[in-house]
This record gives C-alpha cells, sequence and structure tokens, in this order.
C-alpha cells in the first residue's frame, strides 16, 4: 500500500493548500473588509464543527474556534460571538464556496487520476436523499412542504460519488422540492473525463439522457416497466440476456428528437428478480455483460456515503434556522465529508484506489486530535477562558421558548370536573347501617 499523505487534521493542509484558498479568493469580493471573520477562518470553524462533538452549536462552535486560535496563534483571532459567525457566515457568496469545491476536485485529480480508471471508464454514481431542517417559521415559509402534509422543511441533496472507492465528488443542494433529474443536469459538467454514471431506475428520462451524452459521458441505468424500449426484431422475454434497443419516447418524437441506440441487459436474480440494466456502451468488448453487473453492485456503496453523513458525523437533522445559513452548513458539511472520506484513500500497486480505514475511526482520530491541541497549545489565559465560555454554555440551561402551533400533535384537553349529586334516602339508609354494624 502507498499514501500521499498523513490522515488526521494535519492532512488538511495537504488538500486545503494555499492554490486552493487563492481560487476561493479570486471569487470572493465583499464590498467591505471583513473586521474579524475572513474566508480562511470563516470555513474552517464550520468544517471543525461538523467534526466536533457537543450538545449544542455553541459548543461546537466554542470547540472549532479554539482549535482554529490554538493552530493559528500568529495570525488575526476571529471572532468570539457564534451570533457574529452566524452573521459573517450567510453573508459569504455561494459561489465562493463553489470555487473552493471545485479546486479541491482539481487537487484530487492531480493526485488520484491515474488510479481511478475502470476499464477504461471512471465509475461514478449518483443519487440524492433529504436533509431535515428545523422547524422555524423562516424556514417553513421558504422551504415549504415536500413530503408528507405539515412535515418538517428539508433540503434535498444530490451527490456524485466515485467507485469502488466510496469516495465523495461533487453534490448540489437544492430545497426539498427540487428536482433530482435537474441537480443532476448541474452536476454534469463536474464529471471527470471518461465517466460512466450509474443510477437506479429513477433517473429516467430522455432529455437526461442526452445532456449525458452532450457532455461525452455514459451511463448504466437501471430500468423497470416504465420504460418503452423498442426492439427490431420479436425477441421471447424469457430468453432475453443482452441485445441493442431504441430509446424513443412520444415527447421526444413529437419534438423532432432523434432516437437514442442503447443496450440494454439482464442480470439474472434469485427467485426470479431479475435487474434491467440500460447502458450507451454498445460494444459488449468494451464492457462485458458481467462487468456491468458488478459495475452496478458498487451503486449500493453511495448509500453507504449518505449513512456516513447522516449518521456518522451526524448530519440526519441540520442546526441552522434560517435559509442562507441552512444552505451554507449543508454545502461545508458536505465538503467536511469529503475531507473525512479522503482520509482513507489508499493505492495499491496494480492501480485501484480503495478506501480502507473507517470513517468513523477517522472520525474519532480527528476529535482526539482537536481536544488535544485544545489542550497543548492554547496559552494559560486562552485555557480559562476556553473552559469559562464552555461552563457558562453548560449551565445556561434551555434556550427561549418560542410558542408555535405544533403539526400533527393533538391539543391537550384539561380533564372535567367531577359529578356531584345529592346522595337518595335508600343510600343514606344503607350507610347508617353499615356503620352501626361497626
Amino acid at each position: 500500500m502507498a499514501t500521499h499523505c498523513t490522515a488526521g487534521i494535519a492532512a488538511l493542509t495537504h488538500w486545503l493548500t494555499p492554490q486552493v484558498w487563492k481560487q476561493a479568493h479570486q471569487v470572493h469580493r465583499p464590498r467591505q473588509a471583513p473586521q474579524r471573520w475572513n474566508l480562511h477562518p470563516l470555513v474552517m470553524v464550520m468544517v471543525l464543527m461538523t467534526w466536533t462533538t457537543g450538545n449544542s452549536e455553541a459548543e461546537r462552535f466554542a470547540a472549532a474556534r479554539a482549535f482554529y486560535v490554538a493552530r493559528h496563534q500568529r495570525e488575526k483571532r476571529p471572532g468570539e460571538s457564534l451570533q457574529g459567525f452566524q452573521q459573517a457566515l450567510a453573508k459569504l457568496p455561494l459561489p465562493v464556496l463553489h470555487a473552493l469545491f471545485a479546486a479541491v476536485r482539481q487537487r484530487l485529480i492531480h493526485l488520484y487520476h491515474r488510479y481511478w480508471s475502470s476499464n477504461g471508464f471512471v465509475v461514478v454514481a449518483c443519487d440524492g436523499s433529504r436533509l431535515e431542517c428545523p422547524r422555524s417559521a423562516e424556514l417553513e415559509k421558504r422551504l415549504g412542504c415536500c413530503s408528507k402534509q405539515d412535515s418538517a422543511p428539508m433540503l434535498y441533496v444530490t451527490a456524485l460519488v466515485l467507485l469502488p472507492a466510496g469516495l465523495l465528488w461533487s453534490w448540489c443542494v437544492g430545497p426539498g422540492t427540487a428536482s433530482e433529474h435537474a441537480q443532476l443536469r448541474q452536476l454534469l459538467n463536474t464529471l471527470p473525463r471518461c465517466a460512466l454514471l450509474v443510477a437506479d431506475a429513477c433517473y429516467l428520462g430522455y432529455d437526461l439522457y442526452a445532456s449525458i451524452l452532450q457532455v461525452r459521458a455514459s451511463f448504466l441505468v437501471r430500468v423497470s416497466s416504465r420504460a418503452y424500449l423498442y426492439t427490431d426484431q420479436r425477441e421471447p422475454l424469457k430468453r432475453y440476456r443482452q441485445g441493442l434497443v431504441w430509446y424513443w419516447p412520444r415527447q421526444a418524437r413529437k419534438a423532432g428528437q432523434p432516437p437514442l441506440r442503447l443496450r440494454l441487459i439482464r442480470i439474472r436474480g434469485k427467485k426470479g428478480k431479475d435487474v434491467w440494466l440500460l447502458t450507451s456502451v454498445l460494444e459488449p468488448e468494451r464492457l462485458s455483460r458481467r462487468q456491468l453487473a458488478e459495475i452496478y453492485r458498487w451503486r449500493w456503496r453511495i448509500e453507504g456515503v449518505f449513512r456516513t453523513y447522516k449518521r456518522t458525523l451526524p448530519k440526519l437533522k441540520l442546526w441552522s434556522r434560517t435559509e442562507a445559513l441552512a444552505y451554507r452548513e449543508a454545502e461545508v458539511s458536505l465538503l467536511a465529508l469529503q475531507l473525512l472520506l479522503v482520509q482513507g484513500v489508499r493505492q495499491r500497486r496494480s492501480g485501484t484506489v480503495l478506501v480502507l480505514r473507517s470513517p468513523r475511526q477517522m472520525l474519532l482520530r480527528m476529535r482526539g486530535e482537536i481536544t488535544t491541541t485544545i489542550g497543548a497549545k492554547l496559552g494559560p489565559r486562552q485555557q480559562r477562558r476556553y473552559r469559562l465560555q464552555l461552563e457558562q454554555l453548560r449551565r445556561g440551561g434551555p434556550g427561549k421558548k418560542v410558542r408555535r402551533k405544533w403539526p400533527r400533535r393533538q391539543e391537550h384537553i384539561p380533564p372535567k370536573p367531577p359529578h356531584l349529586r345529592v346522595m337518595p334516602t335508600r343510600l343514606k339508609a344503607q350507610v347508617h347501617n353499615q356503620f352501626n354494624a361497626v
């Protein structure tokens, strides 16, 4: 095994190089010079907040800021309050973050482009997932309801993952009602050369396939009964294994668009649960039926990436309560996930690239380094100030409550008063007899 860098917090300088920050600064042109929060501490503290632990967002911010100050003792101190950090983060333009993400991808291409190829293709999986947001008034108004009635506001994330390494490549964040096809079209420009896009049966459409072919990429998609394909000759479905088909929906025919020549493959499954795959790679010599089946099995690793993001980090529910902060939190936390996964990338001498280390183990190691650095490199006065800040946060108790109507919750009905009745003469006589017997 060989590696390009050491794992841990120290490896961040290997990926977030001065050249990477320079490309982001070329896009970032603020109207006013930042007083306490510029681009570098703003992004780094947000990344560290994704990795640190704490019972509240304020505790995570205190730990992330203390670590940043410990590592940059000779630089200008960032702000001390969480409110100031959030205000500066909300003003940061999203194109600046996108330029930073593109620079990181260029860094990955520079290091690992020779080891990604599998049978002449760079296999990339695509899938989407929703992220739950707090039930604040602004998020409910801006993001709206995207699934069940009165559900929490959500964001929709579409991600591209390099296979079989399972390394996060690029992503697109939108409201919970965003179209996964539209988000995938936005990500097509980020695909590496000779890319083979692997997706499930949800990604079906003539316009989507035409867009993929337009950027000179290939695709391998599972199809279902929603897809209507045309063959040149009638062939029994029970004996079908693979062959060339035409994909030409009615809307494409009416618009005068040409048909797509594709290849249909049938993969035998257990108990008659066959998998039908549609690909733009027409030549069996380039990718055989067995190789395509193996590549589609790799697609399941993108589910592991989303599980790491939601459960290990954890990001099952975001912290931010405004729309601007929710988008920036999701974007930067995905960058933190990418940097976490890249720590375990190793390359074999045979040429393949694998992710060997567990993301959970890498996260625990980073948290240990953060705690050790805060205790070792902060001065006595800084240590005292940091501990006092944590004590105040932990003793603060619950925050201010906001009276709002909670959806899908039944109103509390207080118990009614008891019934008071006058005891009749017959019961009075029985009571008198009981007391006399006693």
